[in-house]
This record gives C-alpha cells, structure tokens and sequence, in this order.
C-alpha cells in the first residue's frame, strides 16, 4: 500500500524547555511550515453511504471495475491490522465501518469521482500532535490531580482497561513496571517504543501513578493500559492509523479511549464522518471516547479557532484546557463550528507526567494534557458503575464537572472531577 506523505518535524523531546512550539510564526516561515505539515496524506477515505452494508458489492466494484486488490480488516482476526501487513493492497476495508483506504494513484481516483456507487471520497487527513508548550522541568506540580479532586476518590481505575491513541510508550518506564500493559504500533516500521515523549506523558496523566519521591501525578493509578501507536517518531500520523487504533481499542474491551491528536479544522467546515463511524462503532463496544479540542488559539490576541478534527465529532467528547486559576488556557480552541463543541475541561498548563528516559518526567501545556485527565476520571468512574453503559458514564461525567466562570464554547458543562 502507497505509504502516506507526511512531512517532517522536529521532534518535541529535543525542544528547549523555554522554547514554546505553539506560538505565532514569522511570515518568512509560513511558506516552510506550510510545505513541512501537509493537511493530506495523498491517499484517499472512501465511505460507503449505507455504511457496512454495502461493503461486499463495492469491493466487487474495486475489484472487478478498477483492477484493485482490496484488503478487508476481517481478514486480521487472531492480530491487529497494520498496513505494514498489506504492503500490495490498492484498499483496505474497515468491514466494521463501512470505510476504506484507498492508496491508488490520482487517475484511477478521479475515476472514482466520476462514479455515483453509493459512497464519497475524502481526502485522508495527517494528524499531528497539537503543539504543546515546554514548561520548567524543575517545578514537579501535579495540581491537576487536586483540581479534579482524583487525590480524594475511593476509586483508582483497577481493572478497568484505558486506550490511549499516541506516539507510543516508553514500556520500560520503571514507574509502571508492575502495570497490566498491552502495547501494538499501527506506524508501519515502527516499534511501539515513545521515541517524541508525547504518548509517554499522556498515558502518565490518565493512568499513571507516583515516582521515587511520591508525588501523584496519574489519575487511575490501577487501570489496565493500553497503548496504542497512531503516530510517528516525529508526531505526526495518517488517519488510517488513528482507524485502526480506533478500531483495536474498541474490539479489546477499552472502556475508555484518550486521543491527544488531531487535525486543524476551520470556521464552517463539518466534522469528518470516517472519525464519526468509528466513534459510533466503539460506543457500540462500550468504549467512550475523549479527545483535545486543540491548541491552534491564542485569546491574548483575541484569536480563536474552532474545536480540532476528531473531537468535533457528535460523538466523541472533546476537551479544553484550563490553568491552575481554573481559566480558559490561552490556547485552548473554542465551539465556532455547528457541530465542533467542548464537552468539558480539564487541567493542561504546567502538567508534570511521565516522560521516556532517561528524562523520567517533564512538565508540558496543552489540551494534549487536559484530556488524559478526563479519560482517567472515566476510569474511576467505570470502576465504580461496572454495568454502566457508555452514555450512562458520560451523563456522570457530566453531571460531575464543576461550574466554571468561563463560556460554554470554552469550557463545555465545566471542569471534569473524579467521583
């Protein structure tokens, strides 16, 4: 399968911890930036009207009409799928989704086009990482943990299983060493192994524990981890692999799914339904999903942009961040879409959390850090109601946050505390 074109970018565990990766480009850098962070991958999404009803006849279709050879993830049963494993297919088949891949060459696609069979083409998007803000690595903060009130909880997650979709884990993280841990890259030719830092940290906030000298920085401390590598070693992905993912998480019995990814989106423009059926199918499963609303705002300068792709799905939560005075984090994105809203808020300025070694921990800003928070609340909340349905733990959810003086475009029903 024709690999996606993804550019490159320095990697965040090499930035200076005063250097901030969020901030305002120079106008001679704008041209770079813009040819370094494709919007697309140069593949194709394909998704099929009636969903999977449709997807035998339409790869006859493919098959028969276009010369291709099609893959179906029906096909993975005893393993996860990775494109690694289909390096001859033309597409690949989300049979539980009713979508699929297309890696053909731009003729044969505008052939598609030109087709009216019961389905539309999208480009495929490259998710990136959300540019988070280095902070001051000596100041150990976990302020976090006190503002959701998880430090007060009875509940610690145990035994329920959490996915999170990142750059990987640094499995040989000595502060998770005795953790029930299932780990599966998606990047083809990549280990699961955290080369960015990004995944590492996350998966610290929403299900780590304390370090030597006892500080907490984890909300479900006793959750099951999954860790599921979506992006690159320089944090960046195609959004097949955020499918698959997806899709993994949901058919391993994750309760609750952390995405700290995504894709810029602007004013008017409609969530992306590839991300939606996967949401759906996973609610189907009992998985239920959170994701960062994105950090492309700067409010200082009065600039805003709406709620990033996926978690301007309907059905995934997304997440804002707020700083330790409990206001709107500056570049925290705001509700200006239709369907683009946030759900909730939670910590993400100066989050201290787990990092690859030898580094061990390091303190980050971002939505990226607001919403592992969350997924650890969803956690103690499975814990506590085993039975509950995932729209039953999102009403709790809910119903839990706290009031805040912020807008709802900004903050949602508020700030997410642990039950």
């Amino acid at each position: 399968m024709k690999p996606p074109i993804l550019g490159k970018k320095t990697l965040l565990r090499n930035y200076p911890v005063t250097e901030s990766s969020s901030g305002e480009l120079p106008h001679e850098a704008f041209v770079k930036e813009a040819e370094e962070n494709p919007l697309y991958t140069g593949r194709h999404l394909l998704i099929l009207q009636e969903g999977n009803k449709d997807v035998v006849r339409t790869t006859k279709l493919l098959e028969t009409k276009w010369g291709f050879l099609v893959a179906n993830t029906a096909d993975f049963v005893t393993e996860p799928m990775c494109e690694s494993k289909i390096k001859d297919a033309d597409a690949l088949f989300y049979n539980e989704l009713g979508v699929a891949l297309v890696a053909a060459d731009d003729e044969k696609v505008k052939l598609l086009h030109d087709v009216h069979a019961g389905y539309i083409i999208e480009p495929e998007k490259v998710v990136y990482v959300p540019d988070d803000i280095p902070a001051d690595t000596t100041v150990a903060s976990t302020w976090g943990i006190k503002a959701i009130q998880a430090d007060e909880s009875v509940y610690t997650g145990a035994g329920i299983k959490v996915a999170v979709l990142d750059t990987g884990f640094d499995t040989n993280h000595p502060d998770f060493k005795e953790r029930s841990l299932t780990a599966y890259s998606f990047v083809p030719d990549e280990t699961v192994g955290d080369l960015h830092g990004h995944g590492t940290h996350c998966i610290g906030i929403a299900c780590g524990s304390s370090g030597p000298q006892g500080i907490r920085y984890g909300v479900a401390p006793e959750a099951w981890i999954y860790a599921g590598k979506v992006m690159n070693n320089e944090g960046r992905g195609a959004q097949a692999w955020i499918l698959d993912g997806m899709t993994w998480a949901a058919n391993n019995g994750c309760r609750v799914l952390s995405m700290s990814l995504g894709s810029k989106v602007l004013p008017g423009q409609g969530y992306d339904m590839a991300y939606e059926r996967a949401a759906r199918y996973a609610l189907s499963k009992g998985t239920l999903i959170v994701a960062a609303a994105g950090n492309d705002s700067k409010r200082s300068e009065n600039q805003f942009s709406p709620v990033s792709s996926p978690a301007d799905c309907p059905s995934i939560l997304a997440v804002g961040a707020v700083n330790s005075a409990l206001q709107v984090a500056d570049f925290s994105n705001r509700a200006l879409n239709e369907n683009g809203l946030v759900d909730l808020a939670a910590p993400g300025v100066a989050v201290y959390s787990s990092w690859p070694m030898p580094v061990r921990y390091r303190t980050l800003s971002g939505t990226s850090m607001a919403t592992p928070h969350v997924a650890g609340v969803i956690a103690l909340l499975c814990e506590k109601f085993p039975d509950a349905t995932p729209a039953m733990i999102g009403q709790e959810l809910i119903r839990l946050t706290s009031s805040l003086p912020s807008p709802a475009e900004d903050v949602g029903a508020g700030l997410s505390t642990a039950p």
